[in-house]
């Protein structure tokens, strides 16, 4: 939902973003990867216990919750927009049951739960998007050839401008550069992802789904960007929007306006699915980290039944904190989602991702300096993004400002070194 409406509102720039995910795999299988699996973790952040110490696992873990819970905030939003756009059901009601559905199925089904649906859901999404595109253009007189002649007069996929630096402006060199440190987050120092490294069989196997999740990060550029083009022409021909429309829900709103019922109802389905897929995976992460990186660390003889007590209990709790703070969302009408979303991983997910990186490329680094630098970047962040600079700009920030403070930092602590043989590029095997 919120890709198309920046394509609906500029243009395909944001693009830049999938290409950015094309960028890392490299790097990822080069380096990332051989740490993950042959320290065989269960949660991202025993790296960072193993490199430097205890409080830089429990700060690292701890980001990545309050980062999940806000993150499922806005997965549920999207998908409550779709249906108030169109009905006069009570939005808070709507949340509330998303939430619960993916509290439940989460609960019971667990990470295989997770994957399984996540195959579902993303046949259906994938399907739900091409049928909004064919249904559009042909609603559109003159059909996909005004679809083209609007882009191009309008400069609504890519404009000389957009090939400018600006860190005020959404450009595409800021925007990939953003994205290769937003992505580098996501797989990197985002449990939700990481934990999917340990489920393969072999590095190769790996390696393999890494390259598949690229190719597909390229094949839906055109397919969602492409949406929110079509939808543009669309609009531009019959005008029916009305003032103030909120453009999150601009593609629901067309599909539950526009197209059979029958057909609407399935890609409301996708809508759905989009969102169960991501809260789903964000609330198994949380209730991993929280079992793994505070309960199992500090009582490591605790029964295996107590432990998935606490995961359940984990899911329960960060399902409804996810769902109240979409109900502030909701009472505030935000729109422009995606921006929202990368402000969050501006302060909450690059400054760990930087660490990581500290970890792992240098030697020099220790616990002190590491952690002097994650805290300096995330509390800078929160203040220069007041500043009214480009989301983009603050992943770029947050992670060398986290990488080179804690490298400088770390020469006041001569002392705070520790063995680094297996935990760094220099002795990668």
């Amino acid at each position: 939902m919120s890709t198309p409406e920046k394509a609906f509102l500029g243009d395909w720039t944001y693009a830049a973003g999938n290409i950015a995910i094309i960028a890392i795999v490299p790097i990822l299988i080069q380096y990332y990867i051989p740490f993950f699996r042959k320290l065989n973790v269960t949660t991202a952040y025993e790296y960072l216990e193993k490199r430097f110490n205890v409080s830089l696992r429990l700060l690292g873990s701890l980001l990545f919750i309050l980062f999940h819970i806000g993150r499922v905030a806005i997965v549920i939003y999207l998908p409550t927009l779709a249906i108030t756009s169109i009905s006069d059901i009570n939005p808070f009601l709507i949340a509330a049951v998303i939430g619960l559905l993916c509290v439940v199925y989460t609960f019971l089904g667990g990470m295989e739960g997770v994957i399984w649906s996540d195959v579902i859901q993303g046949i259906i999404l994938i399907g739900g998007a091409l049928l909004i595109i064919v249904y559009g253009v042909i609603n559109i007189d003159g059909g996909f050839g005004t679809v083209i002649n609007d882009a191009m007069n309008d400069q609504k996929i890519v404009s000389v401008d957009d090939w400018k630096w600006s860190f005020a402006a959404a450009t595409i060199p800021i925007i990939f550069l953003g994205s290769i440190f937003n992505n580098l987050h996501q797989y990197t120092a985002s449990q939700d992802v990481v934990q999917r490294y340990s489920t393969t069989t072999s590095i190769q196997e790996t390696k393999r789904s890494l390259w598949t999740n690229a190719f597909f990060a390229g094949i839906t550029i055109p397919i969602f960007y492409g949406i929110g083009t079509v939808l543009y022409s669309y609009y531009e021909q019959h005008q029916l929007l009305s003032e103030g429309f909120n453009t999150s829900a601009i593609v629901p709103y067309f599909v539950l306006t526009t197209l059979p019922a029958g057909v609407a109802g399935l890609i409301i389905a996708a809508v759905f699915a989009a969102a169960q897929s991501t809260i789903s995976s964000s609330l198994n992460s949380m209730s991993a980290c929280v079992v793994v990186d505070f309960k199992k660390r500090f009582y490591p003889e605790s029964s295996e039944k107590s432990n998935v007590q606490l995961a359940r209990w984990v899911i329960i709790v960060t399902g409804i904190l996810g769902v109240g703070v979409s109900l502030f969302l909701i009472n505030t009408n935000q729109s422009e989602t995606l921006d929202l979303f990368l402000s969050l991983v501006g302060l909450f997910g690059v400054p760990i991702a930087g660490t990581f990186a500290l970890g792992i490329f240098t030697k020099r680094a220790n616990a002190p300096g590491a952690l002097i630098g994650l805290l300096v970047s995330a509390i800078t962040c929160y203040f220069l993004q007041q500043s009214g600079l480009i989301s983009f700009f603050f992943s770029v920030f947050a992670f060398f400002s986290s990488f080179g403070i804690g490298y400088l930092a770390s020469f006041l602590f001569p002392n705070g070194n520790k063995k680094t043989t297996g935990l760094t590029v220099f002795t990668i095997n």
